[in-house]
């Protein structure tokens, strides 16, 4: 649905000039009992300059940021961004954060307030807020596909949980990508934190789904989002799953502070969301698992016989994805008595990608992989080759998957460690392995953990 929108009468400016502020150190004696946290600042006006810096997201074009003296509503500028169009060869998209360099205390208003017109009648792909570009951030928000003129208009977004921003530095984002395969600009102008009286009746939501997580990991969460009546239209706000708090029907296996959950014990329960008294829709099934209680087998051959995409016994390739875009998998990394395992939740399969440091495996003869899964029959494993080229579609691929149960060479058991040792000649349709780029696991179970991948001789 369409923001709502107002008239301009606002006069807050950015200020694109950086600015360093001063440092002022004095000596005297305090009584540390008379410290107090300093409060922090609650300036609900985005100014980019003073405090606020300009971060291009990675993959957008750089340079698309500029200030307009004469298209802008009472301020001294507005900022404008040029739209690139497909193809150019320094970024597909315009996008990037607003960052505030000091956290701020944003916890009292429950809207974003923004102008913005573009230089076609267009929809902009993403506007939201709290995210501070470093990867971390927890309580972003979003509205998307919102519909601009040529003629200035005002919008408001509301914020779902603002008692969770107390210590903010992420101001503002956006990211727009051209259409029609043309450019175009965007103008913002006046953004600031706000209050209004019309936000009513907010429609929280999740997706019900079944998870297997394992103890002491995190829950994922999908489709966190929130509907609000703005002046009598609704607006969908999608946002990160931590601004809701959860009921947990049995805090033996999972608990939930600040929007966060986290396992801490084997079994079942059903986890449901709140924002503030509003209870969400959608449940998530929690089945959780203990991990292996001792690690893998320590490899012993020697280094000089291994290529190791995985092990803390050997120097092991770099991997750019351990659960590739495209895969249906839940990764993280855990610790078994010191030892390093990456750990696979909600698998169906996963892509694991060394492309950027493919394996050169036409001297080796042997695959190996210490595989533990809680439950299930099934196991496999598929190698992929990129060709003489090295890129994925061009020259010949080559790829092979073996398949392991109960009653294979070698077999799976479940509920221990297994160390499989694989033949390159037991992989068929491995007709080259010069490239090896892609490893591809899948199994029955919803969960498995591994360790020790490597080739050898």
């Amino acid at each position: 649905m369409r923001l709502k929108l107002r008239s301009w009468n606002r006069t807050y400016a950015f200020v694109l000039a950086l600015s360093a502020l001063p440092l002022f150190i004095s000596s005297c004696e305090r009584d540390p009992g008379d410290l107090r946290p300093a409060k922090l600042d609650t300036n609900p006006v985005v100014e980019l300059g003073a405090d606020v810096d300009w971060q291009p997201f990675l993959g957008s074009k750089f340079t698309v940021l500029d200030v307009d003296r004469e298209d802008r509503i009472s301020s001294e500028f507005s900022l404008k961004i040029e739209v690139p169009v497909p193809g150019d060869p320094d970024g597909g998209f315009a996008g990037g954060a607003f960052v505030s360099r000091f956290p701020r205390d944003l916890s009292g208003y429950n809207a974003l307030s923004f102008y913005a017109k573009s230089s076609k009648p267009t929809t902009l792909n993403t506007f939201g807020w709290a995210n501070d570009n470093t990867g971390f951030s927890k309580y972003e928000g979003s509205v998307n596909n919102i519909p601009l003129t040529t003629s200035w208009q005002q919008f408001f977004v509301p914020i779902p949980n603002p008692s969770r921003l107390t210590f903010e530095r992420g101001m503002f984002y956006f990211a727009e990508g051209a259409e029609d395969g043309e450019e175009h600009t965007l103008w913002f102008d006046q953004v600031e934190f706000t209050t209004i009286s019309s936000i009513t009746d907010p429609r929280p939501s999740i997706n019900s789904r079944n998870v297997t997580a394992f103890v002491g990991g995190g829950v994922p969460i999908e489709g966190a989002k929130t509907v609000f009546s703005v002046a009598g239209e609704d607006i969908t706000v999608n946002h990160f799953p931590a601004n809701f708090d959860f009921v947990i029907s049995d805090e033996t296996v999972a608990v939930s502070e600040a929007g966060e959950i986290e396992v801490i014990g084997a079994g079942e329960a059903t986890i449901t969301a709140m924002l503030d008294t509003v209870e969400a829709t959608g449940t998530v099934t929690l089945n959780a698992t203990a991990p292996p209680l001792t690690p893998a087998p320590e490899p012993t051959l020697p280094a000089s016989d291994v290529v190791s995409i995985f092990s803390n016994s050997y120097e092991n390739k770099e991997v750019q994805k351990w659960s590739a875009d495209w895969d249906r998998a839940d990764y993280t990394d855990l610790v078994i008595d010191g030892d390093d395992v990456k750990a696979y939740t909600n698998l169906i399969f996963a892509g694991i990608e060394f492309i950027e440091d493919q394996v050169d495996a036409s001297e080796l003869t042997m695959v190996h992989m210490d595989v533990y899964i809680p439950e299930g029959s099934r196991f496999s494993i598929k190698l992929v080759d990129f060709g003489e080229d090295g890129q994925f579609g061009g020259a010949p691929d080559a790829e092979h998957e073996i398949v392991l149960n109960a009653g294979t060479t070698p077999a799976i058991a479940v509920g221990e460690w297994n160390s499989l040792e694989i033949p390159f000649s037991d992989f068929t349709f491995l007709f080259n392995r010069a490239h090896l780029a892609q490893l591809i696991i899948a199994s029955d179970s919803p969960t498995a953990y591994i360790d020790n991948i490597y080739f050898h001789k």
